[in-house]
């Protein structure tokens, strides 16, 4: 990579927020920082729930790498603000941003392009939770429809367990997803690029300590397997990749993005869980794992994610630093 790629001007780093997902940013922020930092960029941190982004435009700062993960950093509110102050950022657009972080949203649009995902009951009460398990099914996932990071989520087994489930869910956000379960592989797949230029990375196969894939086996503990090569039969993790891509490219993602799938035990279907628009960078993180296994380097990966910072009504289409 030549000098005129890394001449980004000033960066920053958008870190922290006011999210449930807070210290996960502080986190992935810290760390993406520190790999700009080591490829010559001028990069500097700047947490938006301490300080006003107008500052961003005073502060001559050319390029945002957004490392805010949920509401406000990944549901395209700060996304379109940068729109306003003219300043490219990392990952999704204003459209794509607010769609993703809505599970119900997302499903809605896969479910209409043909593409599987599980079935679901959108819910507002306890009592309608209860009637979601009758419909859906043991097991059944309850989570808030914009949170990320299992933030909320419960597996519910038995109708008892319904009211805790909405409760807990619902301290998150109004709108609860009911969802039916599936029992199989669960695998995580990034995607790198824009448009034609996207590309699927490889899959990373998660096997959490009994299956519990919770916040707490996410970042804090070293007992969560991740295994890339994945090991899945030959040929799934192909069309898995190939499905990825396509649910990324109907959402209008661009930049880059992480999905996650579970993979039917008995009948080998893949199913669409959600989209990540703004990944975790942490030491546990699942994007620069699976980029490391097809040869990029952490440092060189964000690089790579800053190069396509964009804006949704910019006149520069190349990716190239303006």
């Amino acid at each position: 990579m030549s000098q005129f790629d890394l001449n980004f001007g000033k960066v920053a780093v958008l870190m922290g927020g006011a999210s449930a997902e807070r210290e996960v940013s502080l986190m992935s922020g810290q760390g993406v920082l520190q790999a700009l930092r080591a490829k010559g960029v001028d990069a500097h941190a700047f947490d938006p729930s301490q300080r006003q982004l107008a500052e961003l435009k005073q502060e001559g700062f050319a390029r945002c790498f957004i490392a805010l993960h949920g509401r406000f950093g990944e549901d395209g509110t700060v996304q379109g603000a940068l729109e306003l102050l003219g300043i490219p950022y990392t990952g999704s657009g204003v459209m794509a941003s607010s769609i993703a972080i809505d599970k119900v949203m997302t499903k809605r649009i896969w479910r209409a392009e043909g593409l599987p995902t599980p079935a679901w009951q959108q819910v507002d009460s306890a009592a309608a939770a209860r009637a979601a398990f009758a419909a859906l099914g043991s097991p059944m996932i309850v989570k808030p429809a914009r949170e990320g990071s299992t933030i909320g989520l419960t597996k519910v087994l038995t109708l008892d367990q319904c009211d805790e489930a909405y409760r807990q869910a619902a301290q998150h956000d109004p709108e609860v997803l009911c969802e039916q379960f599936i029992s199989g592989d669960e695998v995580t797949i990034p995607v790198l690029g824009t448009g034609a230029l996207a590309r699927a990375l490889p899959v990373i196969r998660i096997v959490a300590p009994d299956g519990n894939y919770d916040y707490q086996n996410k970042y804090f503990t070293d007992t969560t397997q991740y295994l890339v090569p994945c090991g899945l039969p030959e040929g799934e993790e192909e069309v898995i990749q190939a499905l990825v891509l396509k649910s990324y490219q109907v959402l209008g993602c661009r930049g880059w993005a992480r999905a996650d799938v579970m993979i039917d035990a008995r009948t080998r279907k893949p199913y669409l869980l959600e989209i990540n628009t703004s990944p975790g960078m942490t030491g546990h993180s699942l994007v620069p794992m699976s980029a490391k296994s097809a040869g990029i380097a952490y440092p060189e990966l964000c690089v790579e994610v800053l190069r396509h910072a964009a804006l949704d009504y910019s006149t520069d289409t190349t990716g190239l630093p303006v």
